[in-house]
């Protein structure tokens, strides 16, 4: 069957349900397998080494024009002498299609602005890949979905190789020899030394978010010579920190445009040395496959291919292939849209509402773009605020219910009283959502289903935990009240935040807020935008939260601190108090114990071991409640070849990143002339734009 009709007919399908909740009170279990969808792709899995390598090839080439125009009027050297002694060499056999051909656009749609290109102070490109595409890091993880879980370990990218001390305090790291930022400057340790100097001045912070904490307390790091690195670490072997070296935390801007502009030693006020940059300051210099060499205020942003770029084929075409990127300034709803008429070639499908439309589209015969869908690893759950001693200072009622959701069948009820399948089908129906009880996601590399603990539906029996609880309706009057000692018995009212720039996650708030009045508790929905979320979330001025799982619950490897409440504010929902103290439930220790043991251990076994003992816990104490999750999908233009099957649309990052772009190509036959600067090269940095 074709793949479109097997997409057509999954559509027809729609309103079929295969899961079913039980009708009598049922022990905990394993959740229910998810229902089969056949427009989803199937992920080929591999060692880290089958993908890419370090070796210098007998010859290099690159596009005509560039040689014609360039290289032979002196104005480049020859494309041998632009790339290191050993290039990054990406290996064919990982090639979904192969070797390709040089041409052609990708053509995105974003929603946000760029602020500027000084992304080590804390300016946004305006996301959506922007940056993706210029900024290179130490390691590289975006690929690693496609390797097994006792094979994780971050890719090699700017750092090329790297070996331990026999005590493991101490990391060796050899960066790539003979690279160089794309105005021809060559890319040294002192461009690594600077990003980790400005990690300790406080009055910068790089747009991610990295701190001298994102690398372990105590951690020092020298650079020995111009290409090695010498990290030393207070813990034996923390390789979680390889993970934390790579997008976006370890991405060190060109020092030799930066360090003259630093405020302590250039009289220049941090707010210049910031904003020293605009969208307009073209041709910024980049480690990645482009450089910006256009910008029309909220209209677009255009990319050219980086002449010095140190990423090759087997075959030894420098990279990439794409001479051009764009990136419409548009709003993020209009992406998809843009995506799936064909006027724009990736996106992102994340919303379920849209899965139905999409299919259809993509299954007839004209359709510009197809659908590939990855793993269910877009999830959402249901978090209490568990911290007991003061965080976010709340008042009698918050403090009641704080002291309430630290119950054990307190949360049992909660959980007990939802019916995922009911919630999974008000956002689509179809094969799409499945039950999620919380904890690893079943489309991640270290979930295991023998060890996950699903409480299943059942209203009877969440009213009966919820006696046990202490929480019954005390006068008759409809609803419950509190426990005796808790808030005067006064009538359990919860505020629930939410997101409001999404309609998923408001439709699951609401659908949360039903599923609680059947159990008797009012709950009132504070719906914010994204930012006023997360202050008000990184304030514990919340009761209950829907939220969208984050890169903890999926990789596993990456944020792995935020898994469990290991330090005063790792945890989303549980955080210290002013004076600085955890007041840990026996659980949550015992989950915090088991992420600093999976943390500690280099044993892969051990590591799978501890990731099923914590999903264990997690789940049987109903740590968050899970509410759905399903897959989302990747909108990318027919043309495109070298798009690995079953790709997410965000794991270890986004899938601008894990899809590889500057291996991505159009074949010949399907090239199109959308290019606005052909036959150009980035130019002088803060220059006009390109050159001819």
């Amino acid at each position: 069957m074709k793949p479109s009709r097997m997409l057509f007919r999954a559509a027809l399908l729609m309103g079929v349900s295969t899961l079913s909740a039980p009708s009598v009170a049922a022990p905990p279990t394993t959740p229910p397998d998810p229902p089969a969808f056949s427009g989803q792709g199937k992920i080929t899995f591999v060692d880290r080494g089958a993908i890419e390598e370090y070796k210098a090839l007998p010859a290099y080439s690159e596009p005509d024009w560039v040689t014609e125009q360039f290289v032979k009027s002196g104005r480049l050297p020859p494309v041998k002498d632009r790339l290191p002694k050993e290039p990054l060499v990406y290996k064919t056999a990982n090639m979904p299609d192969g070797v390709g051909v040089y041409g052609d656009t990708m053509r995105h749609v974003i929603g946000g602005r760029p602020e500027g290109w000084n992304y080590t102070a804390g300016q946004s490109q305006g996301w959506g890949g922007v940056d993706i595409g210029l900024w290179e890091c130490l390691t590289r993880t975006a690929p690693l979905f496609q390797v097994k879980a006792e094979d994780l370990e971050p890719l090699p990218n700017l750092a090329k190789a790297w070996e331990w001390s026999a005590d493991g305090h101490t990391l060796t790291m050899h960066l790539i020899e003979g690279a160089k930022w794309s105005d021809g400057e060559p890319f040294t340790s002192d461009d690594p030394m600077y990003f980790w100097q400005i990690l300790h001045d406080a009055n910068i912070s790089p747009l991610n978010g990295a701190t001298l904490a994102t690398f372990g307390e105590g951690t020092t790091l020298e650079a020995k010579d111009a290409y090695t690195l010498v990290w030393t670490f207070k813990d034996a072997f923390p390789k979680q920190y390889l993970f934390n070296m790579a997008y976006g935390t370890f991405c060190p801007g060109p020092a030799h445009i930066l360090k003259p502009l630093y405020p302590k030693t250039s009289g220049k006020t941090y707010e210049e040395y910031k904003n020293a940059f605009p969208p307009t300051y073209l041709n910024f210099p980049t480690m990645g496959a482009w450089a910006p060499v256009g910008y029309r205020e909220n209209d677009i942003i255009v990319l050219r291919r980086n002449p010095y770029y140190w990423k090759v084929d087997e075959a030894g075409h420098q990279l990439p292939y794409l001479n051009e990127l764009h990136y419409k300034l548009s709003t993020w709803a209009d992406r998809d849209v843009q995506a799936v008429a064909g006027s724009g070639d990736f996106s992102n499908l994340e919303q379920p509402e849209s899965f139905v439309e999409s299919l259809k589209r993509a299954a007839q015969s004209d359709a510009p773009a197809r659908l590939e869908f990855g793993p269910r690893i877009i999830a959402y759950s249901l978090l209490f605020n568990l911290s007991a001693n003061g965080w976010g200072e709340p008042d009698e009622r918050a403090q009641a219910l704080r002291q309430l959701a630290r119950d054990e069948h307190f949360r049992k009820a909660v959980t007990m009283a939802i019916d995922r399948q009911k919630l999974g089908e008000s956002l689509v129906k179809g094969p799409f959502t499945t039950v999620y009880p919380g904890g690893l996601l079943s489309g991640t590399s270290f979930y295991d289903k023998a060890s996950t603990v699903y409480y299943p539906y059942d209203l009877s029996e969440a009213k009966q935990e919820l006696a046990k609880a202490g929480v019954v309706d005390a006068d008759g009057k409809g609803g419950v009240n509190f426990p005796k000692g808790l808030a005067n018995g006064d009538k359990i009212a919860v505020t629930l935040l939410t997101n409001a720039d999404y309609q998923t996650d408001k439709t699951l708030a609401e659908g949360v807020q039903t599923a609680m009045q059947a159990l008797g508790i009012r709950v009132i929905i504070n719906a914010v935008d994204g930012k006023q979320r997360d202050a008000t979330n990184y304030g514990g001025k919340f009761d209950w939260m829907v939220l969208r799982d984050g890169s903890d619950l999926m990789s596993v490897v990456q944020n792995t601190e935020q898994l469990a409440a290991v330090g005063p504010r790792t945890s989303y929902f549980h955080r210290a108090g002013k004076d600085g103290t955890l007041d840990l439930l026996p659980f949550e220790k015992d989950l915090a114990d088991t992420v600093v043991k999976f943390t500690q251990t280099n044993d892969p076994n051990d590591r799978v071991a501890l990731m099923k003992q914590y999903q264990k816990i997690y789940t049987s104490n109903v740590q968050g409640v899970g509410l759905t999750q399903y897959p989302g999908a990747l909108i990318i233009n027919k043309r495109f070849a070298n798009i690995p099957h079953g790709t997410p649309i965000n794991l270890y990052n986004w899938a601008e990143d894990s899809i590889i772009r500057e291996r991505v190509y159009v074949p010949q036959d399907k090239q199109g002339k959308y290019e606005l600067y052909a036959n150009t090269l980035p130019g002088k940095p803060g220059g006009d734009g390109p050159v001819k």
